[in-house]
């Protein structure tokens, strides 16, 4: 359980061993580590909630626009297949609709499989050996797609994306649990989410100003948007490399104080991070939880909206009567009001620790959204109402693993539980692609608001569960009931209160 930061305490407590601590590596307890009788010493430190708030500015400065920019590399190379497709990709390569919708759905084939295998070798690898090689390989991917002649060419390009892609996601979300306290995720994990909604907007821009270059150097429209924005990938493999280090405790920008906090807070996390000995217990544990096959069921519902949503918008727009360049641009405030909405929602869900409630309420702006497109509206009501869709595609997928990463612990636990549960939702990218294939996209509209409709019941039944599970600590803690739980460690522990 998080030590609380907002009461007022003396600088810290002075502890001798800590005054004359020596900087050598081996002294420094490094995250997720055991506790032992020097981090139970530093997890009694209450930290002065002033300086706290300098420390997170900092990390936020430089974390923060590294993540983005990763992630919104990651996004825009996997979603441009919809920006080439209304540019003329299908008949250039010789691609049927259906070839085409294959080629949108199998790169979640790799995706999913290779999610969890990922994740759980992060810290093997390093964050920034893993991260950085997978950056390269499907950036380089991006540029070589620009060359495919058939649809067997492209389906192949699209499962190695997938494959490489697969293993950021799930890593930028243990990454930040190795930086971050439990009520400071969710407006991090928002973070990555908005970068689906500026990979959008940017995407949509880019394509609409490189659709331009059509016929340079011989090659279509299309061809440049992968070859331009393959490129931009590669250069954030350097990023990553320079940027990101495989300890975020003893970061380059840190000073000695600040490093020092971040062992302070890596201690108090101590229980939340748990040890970093790789452990199958822990693994067999998560597959038998509850709460992570619950996520990942809704996890799959909101994704279905995530994914449908961001390949095909330029798609949906142009089928309400716009022309190829009006239905790149008018993508671009849709997705940004999606992400303005997610950041909003996802500071006041951390400020009142409440997770399930706001999935929930998102959600109702989706079903009214796609309600709209759906009726036989005037072109002008059901673009407003993809305005309506954007605040459910975001948040919910955001929100529902910000729910999960809150919930589950130690490390390995929690590695786990994310490859797991983004395994099983982004199998809802294979659905998106099929649901997706002639205008005006009846199927796929309509698809999404049932999607939406068993995701509220879902949470619902979630949120009833993890009450109950705080409810059974309780009387557990109290008393009142007899302790016959079979595993009482981790997010078991007594005083590891769940997030509603």
């Amino acid at each position: 359980m998080d030590i609380p930061a907002a009461q007022k305490p003396p600088k810290g407590i002075q502890d001798p061993q800590l005054a004359n601590e020596s900087s050598s590596k081996e002294q420094v307890p490094r995250f997720g580590s055991d506790m032992d009788l020097h981090s139970e010493t530093l997890a009694k430190e209450v930290l002065d909630p002033a300086a706290e708030r300098k420390l997170l500015l900092k990390l936020d400065s430089v974390f923060v626009p590294i993540i983005m920019v990763v992630y919104l590399s990651c996004f825009l190379d996997r979603s441009n297949i919809g920006n080439a497709k209304i540019a003329g990709m299908p008949e250039d390569i010789g691609a049927s609709p259906a070839e085409f919708s294959t080629a949108v759905s199998i790169f979640y084939a790799t995706y999913v499989a290779f999610e969890s295998p990922w994740s759980i070798l992060l810290k093997k690898l390093t964050p920034r050996f893993l991260l950085t090689s997978l950056c390269v390989v499907w950036s380089l991917t991006t540029v070589f797609t620009a060359f495919v002649t058939s649809p067997g060419g492209l389906h192949a390009a699209r499962l190695v994306l997938g494959a490489c892609e697969g293993g950021l996601f799930p890593g930028l979300n243990l990454y930040l649990t190795m930086v971050y306290k439990r009520d400071e995720q969710a407006k991090r994990v928002s973070y990555l989410f908005v970068c689906t909604a500026l990979a959008g907007a940017f995407g949509g821009l880019l394509a609409y100003v490189i659709l331009k270059m059509d016929g340079i150097a011989g090659l279509q429209g299309w061809k440049w948007i992968y070859i331009i924005e393959g490129i931009f990938s590669v250069l954030i493999g350097f990023v990553i490399w320079f940027g990101l280090p495989n300890d975020p405790s003893n970061a380059y920008f840190l000073n000695d104080e600040e490093k020092r906090m971040m062992r302070v807070r890596a201690a108090q996390r101590a229980q939340y991070m748990g040890s970093e000995k790789f452990s199958w217990e822990e693994i067999t544990i998560e597959l038998k939880d509850p709460k992570m096959w619950i996520s990942g069921a809704i996890q799959f519902c909101q994704d279905i909206l995530l994914y449908g949503f961001s390949t095909f918008l330029p798609s949906i727009i142009q089928s309400m009567g716009y022309d190829t360049l009006q239905s790149q641009y008018l993508t671009i405030p849709v997705y940004m009001f999606g992400g303005i909405c997610f950041l909003v929602i996802a500071y006041i869900s951390d400020r009142l620790c409440i997770r399930g409630p706001f999935v929930a309420f998102a959600n109702i702006f989706g079903i009214v959204g796609y309600v709209l497109i759906l009726c036989p509206t005037a072109n002008g009501v059901k673009f407003f109402g993809t305005f309506l869709c954007a605040i459910a595609v975001y948040n919910g997928p955001g929100l529902n693993l910000t729910w999960l990463n809150v919930n589950v612990a130690p490390h390995y636990r929690r590695a786990a539980a994310i490859g797991f549960q983004q395994t099983i939702g982004n199998t809802a990218g294979i659905v998106a692609g099929q649901i997706y294939r002639t205008p005006p996209y009846l199927l796929g509209n309509g698809f999404s608001v049932g999607a939406l409709g068993l995701a509220q019941v879902l949470i619902a039944g979630k949120w009833f569960y993890i009450r109950r599970l705080n409810n059974k600590k309780r009387r557990i803690e109290a008393g009142d009931i007899a302790d016959d739980r079979k595993v009482k460690t981790g997010d078991r522990a007594l005083d590891f209160k769940y997030h509603l």
